[in-house]
């Protein structure tokens, strides 16, 4: 038995649609602004992507499966590792020439008896997830400016 949470995030980024899903797609410079994780892996429907989450001795593999590819736009990974279950999404949506919302969501299975796992995902997992995703988007916001400033003159 399982208990599905929910966690979505989503920041404004000063920067076209292009620039903010390449970043959001890079893996390898996800260690730049998702807290406490690095990854590596491909691109387009059917590629491997292996997240490390956490710190020191306490961390996980997150083994991912890219299901979903429709750059500049959507990218869905199924989690498919023994302690996350279930499925990510980011989303890039351009708001103006110069400005686009990134979403991203979590759609996870916790691994216990529904009353116990709804009871952890409402006073513990969820909020620390919100908490995470918000503080790695504002972050990823942030350095999608910065490159933004390299590249102009």
């Amino acid at each position: 038995m399982t208990t599905q949470l929910t966690v979505s995030a989503g920041v404004l980024v000063a920067a076209e649609q292009e620039r903010v899903w390449d970043l959001a797609v890079d893996w390898a410079q996800q260690e730049r602004w998702v807290l406490a994780t690095k990854s590596e892996g491909g691109h387009g429907a059917g590629a491997r992507v292996v997240g490390r989450t956490g710190f020191g001795p306490v961390s996980f593999t997150d083994p991912m499966l890219i299901t979903h590819w429709d750059p500049p736009n959507r990218c869905v990974v199924a989690h498919e590792g023994k302690v996350v279950r279930g499925t990510g999404l980011f989303e890039v949506v351009p708001r103006t020439a110069t400005q686009a919302e990134f979403r991203w969501t979590e759609r996870v299975e916790i691994p216990l008896p529904h009353a116990l796992g709804k009871l952890l995902a409402v006073a513990l997992i969820g909020p620390v997830t919100r908490v995470g995703l918000g503080w790695s988007l504002r972050r990823f916001a942030r350095l999608v400016t910065a490159r933004q400033r390299e590249i102009r003159p």
